[in-house]
Order: structure tokens, then C-alpha cells, then sequence
């Protein structure tokens, strides 16, 4: 596919439904963009201009088209400390910092890293993020009047059944619009997005962050801008790689992490906090039609515009209305599938899948829920792999030699296995390992490959190693002792 056809692809392949999903995700966005706002110390107007920033500038340079990127939860929580310390200046320096960073990540390929994450702690980021998208709606639930159970109630009905009747347009939309109607209609007393803090009324406008250009700035602000892009890429990347399942296309993940640093300089120059892709709204971006970069476009500049120019209509939306659509996104979200498996699938997939959702709920921080699966799908890998190692042996016919065939990976995990392998206690003249079939890997396996040359030489048996490969042989030659002079004292402490 040439460029020409891939931009009308991703720009003009759907414009009907990129203009209908943009506008539902622009409407979910703006409670959302608040209560980060909130979650952050700031006001609600710089989680509303970084939302409506950096949807529009990833919409251009991303690497995944139809995905929404915005002001985030996850990011919001590491700002914390950061604003309540030293104030909103030193924040949008973080901000553009933080855009600085990613840059360079997706200049050095640093996505590629995602290799690394397997399909167990994907299904667990999924399944973590879908709960903790319901639980985030829990306040508006509690304690509150019937009514709004009955709007919350109502809208997952429309959400449900008016695809039902057609498909035309996305129910989602249909739901906020004709519960905002209701609500208005009825006067009724419930919350609404106006009660969730005081809309912008103007544009955003360029302006530089008002802070010292020294060192001492650099060294407040460099371990938040670090920690958020590196925050904001896994989120990021992770949803990408959820956006590409569910639409069974491809996306550039390197394009990604350049067009998340450019979105947040952006956002950083225009007053807006850091954020990074939202798995909320671009699944309910891409279950409204959404497919395009034009959806991405559209939530952004709608969002924009209606907090601006249509603020008194947007503060009657209800939250029932809302909150129906984010619990419609986690019952999406959630993958159904990984708990009817659990039976099934090898119990080391299932634990890393659970405890990445354990430790992403309980710490609310993505990074370490999916940092806690990596090690544990490293750990069981390995242990996997140490397993499979094979030493077997043959006698000689004279029974004064014996020949040894090691298969397998030598390394820290196998490396204890692999010295158990030999008989040191039979008397023998010669032994021969072939390690033709087997591959050594660290500084663990190579210790071992000498204790058991140099353990058969104290004895008085002589070695011979036969079949080594040359990237094993590399190892050893710089590391190795067997071969060195008095090697064997060494062994025996002399």
C-alpha cells in the first residue's frame, strides 16, 4: 500500500463513522479530563486543554490510528507530588520533558521492548484496566438518589438494546443525548458534569513554563518526567496492541512513542498536563464505529468546542449517563475468556495473568502491575527452559572410559543440574562430553562447565570437550578456568 492510499485509508476510509465515534468519546471525555484534573491538584482546565492537544496532535503523528489519547488517570497519579510541591509551572516543565523523552524512545526503538511482554500480562492489563474502570465509577453510585440508578439502569438498556434496531448511529451517543433530554425535562436532581468543576471559556494559548532554567530545576522535575514517560509508553503501547486485536490491523509502535512525546510538548507549550493512551476511550472509540485517524481528530476538536463554546449544554449532561457508558467499556473491556480458561491453560500463564491484575488494582500504577508480570513470565520461563536440560552417558567397553551427551540450555537456573549430570565417584582413565547439542549461556554455566572439567582432572580422568559452538566457545575462552594453569589447585583451594 503506497502513502497516498494509506492516508485516505486512515483519514477518509470511514468518515461517517470516525465523525459519530469522535463525537462519543469527545462527550466521555470531558468528566474524565476533570476528575484527572482534580486527581492531579490542578484546575480542571489543564487536563481539558491537554485532552483536546493531544488527541488532535497524535491524531497526525501517532502510529495507531482510531486510538484516543488525552489526559489519563495513570498519569495523573504520578503528578501528585510534583504540583502539590512546587506548583503547576514546574508540572508543564515536566510535561515537556516528559515529551523529550518519548521522542528519544521511539527514535531508539524502544517499543520494541514490547516483545518482552507476554499474552498472559496483556490479558492481565486488560483485565486490571477494565476494573479499575468500574471501580472509578463506584462514587457516583454510592449514596445517591433512585433516580440515578434508573438513568444509569436506563442508559445500559439504550447502550445494549437500540443496536438492536440499528446500527446507524452509535448507542452510546444516543444514550448521553436522550438522558441529558430526560434529565433536563424532568428537572432532576442529580449530579451532572457541570457539579464536576468550572469549564474553560476561552481557547488555550502558547505560553513557556515559568521556571528557573537551572540545574536544581532539572533535578526536580527530571525523575517525574521519567517515571511519566515511562508510564505513558507501556499505557500506550498496551493499548495499541489492544486496538490492533480488536481491529485486526497493524500499528507502527515506534511511530507511537515519537507521537506521544510530540503530543505532550504540545500539550506542555498550551497549558495542558502529560498524558498518553486511553484504553476506555479507544475501546469505546473503536464500539461506536471508530476506525480512522478522523475519529481521533474529531474527538479532540469536539471536545474542545463544546467545554468552550457550548459549555451550559455540557454542564446539564447527567453523570448516570456517563457512568453507564464507562461500565458499558469495562464489561467490554474485560476479557470473559481468561477466566473460563484458567482451568485450561498452564497454571504458570494463569498466575502471571492474575497477579498482574492484583497488583495493578491494589496500587492503582499500570508500571508495576505489568512489571510484576514481566519478572514472573521471566521467572517461569526460565525455569521452563532449565528443566529440559538432558546429561546422558554411554560406558566404553573396557569400562575405563565414559561418553557424555549433554542437551539443553546451560545457564543459572539449569547450571546446578547440569554439574548433578556426572558421576564423579567412578574410577575412569578418559571422559568425553560431547556438548555438541547444548548451548551455554552466562557466567553460572560456565562455573559449572568448570567444576565438572576440573573436578574429572582431580580425580585423574582425562577431559575432552567435543562440539562446542562457537558463541559457547566465546564464553568460555574469556570466562573459563579448566584451561588455565593450576586450574585444578584453584578448584581445590590451593
Amino acid at each position: 500500500m503506497n502513502t497516498l492510499t494509506r492516508l485516505r485509508q486512515d483519514w477518509l476510509g470511514n468518515i461517517r463513522g470516525d465523525v459519530l465515534a469522535g463525537l462519543v468519546v469527545a462527550l466521555a471525555l470531558i468528566p474524565e479530563a476533570i476528575a484527572f484534573s482534580i486527581i492531579a491538584g490542578v484546575d480542571p482546565k489543564v487536563g481539558l486543554y491537554a485532552s483536546f492537544c493531544i488527541a488532535v496532535v497524535i491524531a497526525f503523528a501517532g502510529g495507531r490510528p482510531g486510538m484516543i489519547s488525552a489526559a489519563t488517570g495513570a498519569m495523573a497519579l504520578v503528578m501528585v507530588t510534583l504540583v502539590r510541591d512546587h506548583g503547576l509551572q514546574y508540572l508543564l516543565a515536566a510535561t515537556l520533558l516528559t515529551g523529550v523523552l518519548q521522542i528519544a524512545a521511539g527514535f531508539f526503538k524502544l517499543a520494541q521492548l514490547m516483545r518482552f511482554v507476554s499474552r498472559s500480562v496483556i490479558t492481565g492489563f486488560v483485565n486490571a484496566l477494565a476494573i479499575l474502570i468500574f471501580m472509578a465509577q463506584l462514587p457516583e453510585l454510592i449514596d445517591v438518589p433512585w433516580t440515578v440508578y434508573a438513568m444509569t439502569a436506563a442508559g445500559l438498556a439504550i447502550i445494549y438494546l437500540f443496536p438492536r434496531l440499528t446500527r446507524a448511529v452509535p448507542s452510546p451517543l444516543v444514550a448521553i443525548v436522550l438522558l441529558t433530554l430526560v434529565a433536563i425535562a424532568l428537572k432532576l436532581d442529580i449530579r451532572t458534569v457541570g457539579d464536576m468543576g468550572e469549564l474553560p471559556d476561552s481557547l488555550p494559548v502558547f505560553l513557556l513554563p515559568q521556571v528557573p532554567l537551572t540545574l536544581e530545576t532539572l533535578q526536580i522535575i527530571l525523575p517525574v518526567s521519567i517515571t511519566l514517560a515511562i508510564v505513558g509508553l507501556l499505557e500506550s503501547l498496551l493499548t495499541a496492541q489492544i486496538v490492533d486485536d480488536l481491529t485486526d490491523t497493524p500499528s507502527d509502535k515506534d511511530r507511537e512513542s515519537t507521537g506521544q512525546g510530540v503530543a505532550n510538548i504540545a500539550a506542555g507549550l498550551l497549558g495542558g498536563m502529560a498524558g498518553c493512551a486511553m484504553i476506555g476511550q479507544s475501546v469505546i472509540n473503536v464500539k461506536s464505529g471508530g476506525r480512522g485517524r478522523l475519529s481521533t481528530l474529531v474527538a479532540g476538536v469536539v471536545l474542545l468546542l463544546l467545554v468552550v463554546f457550548a459549555g451550559p449544554w455540557v454542564k446539564q449532561i447527567p453523570m448516570a449517563a456517563l457512568v453507564a457508558v464507562m461500565i458499558m467499556v469495562s464489561i467490554g473491556t474485560f476479557s470473559w475468556a481468561s477466566v473460563r480458561d484458567l482451568k485450561t491453560h498452564p497454571k504458570s500463564s494463569s498466575v502471571v495473568m492474575i497477579a498482574t491484575v492484583v497488583v495493578t488494582v491494589l496500587t492503582h500504577d499500570l508500571a508495576k502491575g505489568v512489571l510484576t508480570g514481566v519478572l514472573l513470565s521471566a521467572l517461569f520461563f526460565a525455569r521452563k527452559v532449565g528443566r529440559v536440560l538432558h546429561v546422558g552417558s554411554v560406558a566404553a567397553e573396557d569400562g575405563a572410559a565414559r561418553h557424555y551427551t549433554v542437551t539443553g540450555q546451560v545457564f543459572f537456573v539449569s547450571a546446578e543440574k547440569f554439574v548433578a549430570g556426572f558421576d564423579f565417584k567412578e574410577v575412569l582413565q578418559r571422559v568425553r562430553i560431547d556438548v555438541s547439542r547444548a548451548h551455554f549461556w552466562d557466567l553460572s554455566a560456565v562455573g559449572a562447565l568448570d567444576k565438572v572439567v576440573l573436578k574429572f582432572r582431580r580425580e585423574g580422568t582425562e577431559v575432552e570437550l567435543i562440539g562446542m559452538n562457537d558463541a559457547s566457545m566465546t564464553l568460555v575462552d574469556r570466562l573459563g578456568v579448566y584451561d588455565k594453569p593450576d586450574a585444578v589447585a584453584r578448584l581445590s583451594g590451593h
